[in-house]
């Protein structure tokens, strides 16, 4: 995992994210064990606490779940993963696009360079 991390969002959310990035990518499928708190506080180079509030929130907002003795599993329900990944995506795009808008560009002028950028293959 990354180790760096952005300063205007808290770290147990920026965590959250590169794990909901992986389920998306399908990395982690629906069912998976996700690593305990400990393995996963040494990969992501912080505290153990830090991981603890990233599971209790990733498991407030449904996405996964605790069974007691075992660890903690992503939920099997491909639903959950859908929402994700329009979430996600809204949130991109919600922010590109007012990044742009703050650059004075207008939609017409954002969706020609968005198109100009994809045809030049500069996104790979």
């Amino acid at each position: 995992m990354d180790k760096e991390y952005e300063v205007s969002k808290p770290i147990y959310m920026q965590i959250a994210e590169k794990i909901f990035r992986r389920i998306i990518r399908q990395e982690i499928k629906p069912g998976d064990k996700l690593p305990s708190v400990r393995e996963m506080a040494i990969q992501a180079g912080v505290n153990p606490n830090t991981i603890q509030r990233t599971y209790m929130e990733m498991e407030r907002m449904g996405i996964v779940e605790t069974k007691r003795g075992q660890g903690t599993f992503v939920v099997e329900r491909q639903e959950i993963v859908d929402e994700l990944m329009q979430t996600m995506q809204k949130e991109i795009i919600g922010q590109f696009v007012k990044n742009m808008m703050e650059l004075g560009l207008g939609k017409k002028e954002i969706v020609k360079s968005l198109e100009e950028y994809l045809e030049r293959g500069e996104d790979k």
